[in-house]
């Protein structure tokens, strides 16, 4: 989708589908999330099939509903495309598991991913960032957004134990999974890809574990640490663990591509703002939490009203599914001043949801912070300015929002790192 909104225009909400994947493979939803956060922040929308969910787009309500297990679970499903169906996973896998049991097991493998216990792994991670953007450097055209996905592999693979041979099929499967209609991940039909890339990555997991426990392997690994998590006493079976893991490498590997590349992008389209950046490095943290709102790769996710509640100016029934869109909490201009101006500048621009609310918030979110920072301070430091090179395309998703090729060239600084 665009992240650069077209025009302010009046909308009409009756038609309205939030699950129309044009409107954010080759469309722009902005303009349409203004209209709804002003005139119709609870929004009930009732799919052809029969399923049925309420949005919210404004900030504060964004954030309630991700921050509140008590009033909106996490227990049947936090992603659209599980509408209508329980996920199975529910109450094991990390990402659909509420308090206490999600609790017991994310605090020992945050104490793995905090600020401080990540900072070791900078220098590493700076040498990964060089050797990605050297390609670029001698001027010919490079696809940032389709480099940019292995990206997150090419840091988190080592940190997380899995070999080398097998990063480049687990982020093409962790595509799968959170862009199941893009026709660059399709495989058949959309339910056909979430099966196929639910089974391996899952199949993927579950041999790892079981290999290292038949081996007695032990490393510091974070998919190794999964061993010795013991909710309620108990360590995790392996299926537990395949869970997990798949949820760790979703995490992983899903969203930072799409920031790099977005936040590229809006570069791109204002240079003067590139040059206050490379003038100015201090400016890099600040300009990578713009780029976390700017972009909000994570563009929604999902939660189920436990009671009937009322938010937004409106109600929810028990059981109802409710789809917190933090895309547009990012733009609520009641939070984030002209917020369709990308500014490095920007005061406050670290409050976006971009890592989530609550229990939920993303347990990598310093590693991802981290590497962002790394990345801009790389590209700054080694190319005077970026052009673009073809037309950018857009991930046909409504879940991820983010650019499957973003071609442009850059010109080398005469001096360089």
């Amino acid at each position: 989708m665009r992240l650069t909104p077209g025009p302010a225009r009046d909308v009409d909400l009756t038609g309205v589908d939030l699950f129309d994947l044009d409107l954010y493979g080759s469309g722009d939803p902005h303009p349409l999330w203004d209209v709804m956060r002003a005139r119709a922040p609870l929004f009930h929308q009732v799919l052809p099939d029969g399923r049925e969910f309420w949005s919210v787009t404004r900030y504060e309500d964004v954030r309630r509903v991700l921050s509140d297990h008590r009033e909106f679970t996490s227990e049947r499903g936090t992603v659209p495309t599980h509408l209508g169906t329980d996920d199975p996973a529910a109450g094991v896998l990390m990402t659909s598991t509420d308090p206490p049991r999600h609790t017991e097991v994310r605090r020992p493998l945050g104490s793995k991913l905090t600020a401080r216990a990540v900072r070791v792994w900078e220098e590493r991670i700076r040498a990964t960032v060089v050797r990605f953007l050297e390609p670029a450097l001698d001027g010919a055209v490079f696809d940032l957004a389709e480099q940019a996905l292995l990206l997150p592999a090419l840091v988190t693979g080592p940190l997380l134990g899995i070999p080398e041979k097998d990063w480049e099929e687990l982020v093409r499967l962790t595509a799968m999974v959170t862009a199941p209609s893009d026709p660059h991940f399709l495989l058949g039909s959309e339910a056909a890809t979430l099966a196929i890339s639910h089974h391996e990555l899952l199949t993927y997991v579950r041999d790892w574990a079981r290999t290292h426990r038949a081996a007695g392997q032990e490393d510091e690994s974070l998919l190794h640490h999964l061993t010795s998590v013991r909710p309620g006493g108990e360590p995790l079976s392996d299926e537990e663990i395949a869970l997990d893991g798949y949820s760790i490498l979703l995490g992983a590997n899903v969203t930072t591509p799409h920031t790099v590349s977005g936040t590229v992008e809006a570069l791109m389209e204002r240079p003067e703002q590139y040059a206050k950046a490379a003038a100015d490095p201090t400016l890099v943290p600040n300009l990578v939490e713009e780029g976390l709102r700017w972009t909000s790769a994570a563009c929604n996710f999902m939660r189920y009203a436990v009671d009937e509640v009322e938010i937004a100016g409106g109600t929810v029934p028990a059981g109802g599914a409710v789809v917190a869109w933090i895309g547009s909490g990012n733009r609520d201009a009641s939070v984030f001043p002209d917020p369709h101006t990308f500014d490095i500048t920007r005061d406050g621009a670290k409050r976006h949801g971009a890592f989530g609310f609550g229990p939920h918030f993303c347990i990598g979110a310093p590693l991802a912070r981290m590497t962002l920072r790394v990345f801009f301070e790389e590209l700054l430091a080694r190319f005077e300015s970026l052009e673009p090179a073809g037309e950018p395309q857009h991930l046909r998703s409504y879940f991820i929002a983010g650019l499957t090729h973003l071609p442009l060239t850059g010109k080398k600084r005469r001096t360089t790192p």
